[in-house]
């Protein structure tokens, strides 16, 4: 086997911004990031609509709940 082909296999450490660390093994380097399934809102079942700027609220007041009054939707007879 040749010598120095190889990349080095190393003990890397992967955190994520809520503290959450874990400990693999990669021939990368020691990575950050942002939202891990501990955090994420998702996994966690803490999901909310984000609705920063009003949109939502914005749309109800303009079009609203419309009723047309038809039932049934038949032929018309």
């Amino acid at each position: 086997m040749k010598q120095d082909t190889h990349p080095e296999y190393r003990e890397v450490t992967y955190t994520c911004t809520c503290g959450y660390t874990i400990k693999t093994r990669s021939t990368g380097k020691d990575r950050k990031f942002g939202i891990c399934s501990n955090c994420h809102p998702f996994y966690t079942g803490k999901q909310k609509l984000v609705d920063s700027a009003g949109r939502v609220d914005k749309y109800i007041r303009k079009y609203g709940k419309r009723d047309t009054g038809k039932k049934g939707g038949g032929s018309g007879s």
